[in-house]
C-alpha cells in the first residue's frame, strides 16, 4: 500500500514538474516576461531623463531671458544691434575651399558688358 502511494506521489511531481518547465505559462514565459519588464523599465528610465531635461529646458524658457537670447542666438542666428558677427573656419591652411575662386579681374577694369 506504501508502495502505491509513494508511487502517485512520484507520478503527480512528475506532471506537475512537466507542467511547470513546458506548458504555457511556465517558467520559459515567466523568463521572457523578466526580459520583457526590464527592457520595459530601461525604456522607461531614459524617457523620464529625457522628460525632465524637456522639463528644465521649458523652465529656463519661461523664467530666464538668458535661455530664450541662448536659443535665438544658435537656432536662429541672433545678432544684437551694434554687435560684429566673426565666423571663424576651422578649414586647415592647405585644404581647398568648396566656394568658388571669384573670377580674375581684367586689365583697365572692365566689366565685361555688364552695366552697373
Amino acid at each position: 500500500m506504501l508502495r502505491w502511494i509513494a508511487l502517485v506521489l512520484l507520478l503527480l511531481l512528475i506532471g506537475l514538474q512537466l507542467k511547470l518547465w513546458s506548458a504555457h505559462g511556465g517558467m520559459h514565459e515567466v523568463d521572457g516576461l523578466r526580459v520583457s519588464i526590464k527592457k520595459q523599465t530601461d525604456e522607461n528610465t531614459r524617457l523620464q531623463q529625457r522628460n525632465q531635461a524637456l522639463a528644465a529646458d521649458v523652465s529656463d524658457l519661461k523664467h530666464g531671458d538668458q535661455a530664450i537670447e541662448a536659443r535665438a542666438r544658435t537656432e536662429l542666428g541672433l545678432i544684437k544691434p551694434g554687435e560684429t558677427f566673426y565666423q571663424i573656419d576651422n578649414q586647415p591652411a592647405g585644404a581647398s575651399s568648396t566656394l568658388p575662386l571669384p573670377p580674375p579681374a581684367r586689365p583697365g577694369g572692365a566689366t565685361g558688358g555688364v552695366v552697373k
